[in-house]
């Protein structure tokens, strides 16, 4: 049998921040299933290590891979809570100050 793959689940990161998550801490998920997860991983560490022109080039490949099919309507639900969790984050952070 295979060891499933890091960041699963069964074989978390050993960056997982999961089980360090204050009980009233915000958080948002990106699951494999996500046609765009990995594109916007990769686009998280590009912009984490620094790396501008690559993380301009993979924000290029994920608008061309969103302008393939018509977007969310602004009246979806699962839109509106994802602008609501990213406010409640900006929110958490500035109650949370070190």
């Amino acid at each position: 049998m295979s060891k499933p793959p890091v960041g699963s689940k069964a074989n978390p990161s050993q960056f997982d921040v999961l089980p360090k998550l204050a009980e009233d801490e915000p958080y948002f998920v990106i699951r494999a299933h996500d046609p765009m997860s990995s594109a916007l991983v990769e686009l998280h560490a590009y912009i984490g290590a620094g790396q501008a022109g690559a993380a301009h080039n993979k924000l290029a490949e994920i608008m061309a891979l969103t302008s393939q099919k018509p977007p969310r309507p602004a009246s979806s639900p699962k839109y509106r809570e994802t602008f609501a969790i990213s406010l409640a984050m900006e929110q958490w952070r500035d109650a949370n100050k070190d």
